[in-house]
């Protein structure tokens, strides 16, 4: 496979922070992947890394931004994040389970971005969680684009719990059927998108494979939702898979502008 060029540092850095692109085999990929999923219960300690990358879950081209991070717990409340670090190439940070339950950690973001001319002059900006941008009143072809993006990835200790799987209705969000602690090679999994509460229909889903710099071929999957949002995963192997998804419409928020919602995923699946 083909790896696509390195675009300027300062370009990405931008791009990466508002949107988190979904078509694997044309931009880099945003990723959480915590030391274990599954755990046995009690007291313990979960390492997350965060990067992008080309390569899923191989740090080897930057650090994921971690602002608007936010840990939550079995209750439903939110956790302390600890020991969070930024590197040359990934950030991590540390979760303390001290309650039984699935916890879920998560990363959104509600940016607007475009571009505009003065004076013939072409000009890109971005603006991020409600800020407004400073355009001038001499622009002209203005293009705005609002990027409604949430990643997150889930952590079981003990037995599996659902409250961190309640939508908020805001964006595109993951409805699981099957807990995503309990996903087994081999077996379907069964998931919902909404979109801003409704069901997501007619979406792509594309689920990759980690560890694709070992293959000849990327293996990734594609799947589309039915009418009422629910898609269908059978999981060819064990490891680690991303999943993402993308909508976009006229629904911004924002005046003026197009809207793209994206929802990305780093799910564990365990042999038979």
């Amino acid at each position: 496979m083909s790896r696509p060029a390195r675009r300027p540092a300062r370009f990405l850095a931008c791009l990466v922070a508002a949107t988190a692109l979904a078509t694997p085999a044309l931009a880099h990929r945003l990723w959480m992947l915590p030391s274990a999923t599954v755990l046995s219960g009690g007291d313990q300690w979960v390492t997350v890394d965060a990067a992008v990358s080309n390569d899923l879950f191989y740090f080897e081209h930057q650090p994921l931004r971690l602002d608007g991070l936010v840990a939550t717990g079995p209750d439903g409340e939110p956790v302390p994040v600890e020991n969070q670090s930024r590197g040359r190439y990934r950030s991590t940070f540390d979760v303390h389970l001290t309650k039984p339950g699935t916890y879920r950690f998560g990363v959104s973001t509600n940016a607007l971005f475009g571009s505009y001319k003065v004076d013939g002059e072409p000009k890109r900006f971005r603006a991020m969680n409600g800020q407004a941008p400073a355009i001038p009143e001499t622009a002209t072809e203005v293009r705005l684009t609002q990027a409604q993006n949430r990643l997150e990835t889930f952590v079981t200790s003990g037995k599996p719990s659902d409250a961190v799987l309640r939508t908020t209705g805001k964006g595109l969000e993951l409805v699981p059927t099957t807990h995503p602690n309990s996903l087994n090679a081999d077996e379907e999994a069964r998931f919902a998108l909404t979109l801003d509460g409704q069901p997501a229909a007619n979406v792509e889903v594309e689920i990759v494979p980690g560890g694709n710099r070992y293959r000849q071929k990327l293996g990734d999957m594609s799947v589309r939702t039915d009418a009422e949002g629910r898609f269908t995963v059978k999981w060819p192997a064990a490891g680690m898979y991303w999943l993402s998804a993308e909508v976009t419409d006229d629904k911004a928020t924002m005046p003026n502008a197009k809207r793209r919602a994206s929802y990305t995923t780093t799910l564990e699946v365990l042999p038979p």
